[in-house]
């Protein structure tokens, strides 16, 4: 998701949290859908949500999520490059897009905090 909404390479830097629900069966087949909640200027963050579906019954169940921070990066020098913004439109949308900018404040006010120790 990072990947196609840059159009350029990405690298993870930095994961929220993995929250882990239900264990992930052998032989069961994993869906994941990830999401750009929200970019600033070279960053992005993505939200990951996992499900886990029974090949016998077909049942489907919500086994992870996570949130996670990718950099674009320009493919000739490496370097942080800019992204395109996030239009939420729909309200679902907009309640992500609400929630990355919360989280993104307490990263940078945590690492702040780090720095100042």
């Amino acid at each position: 998701a990072a990947g196609r909404h840059a159009r350029t390479p990405v690298v993870t830097a930095h994961v929220d949290q993995i929250d882990f629900h239900r264990p992930v069966r052998i032989g069961g087949v994993l869906s994941i859908k990830a999401s750009v909640n929200y970019a600033h200027r070279t960053s992005m963050e993505i939200g990951v949500k996992m499900w886990s579906e029974s090949r016998a019954s077909g049942e489907r169940s919500h086994v992870a999520s996570a949130y996670l921070t990718f950099v674009s990066l320009d493919p000739d020098t490496g370097a942080p490059r800019p992204v395109p913004p996030v239009i939420p439109e729909s309200d679902v949308e907009k309640r992500r897009y609400r929630q990355a900018i919360e989280r993104r404040d307490r990263r940078l006010e945590k690492r702040k905090q780090q720095e100042s120790t």
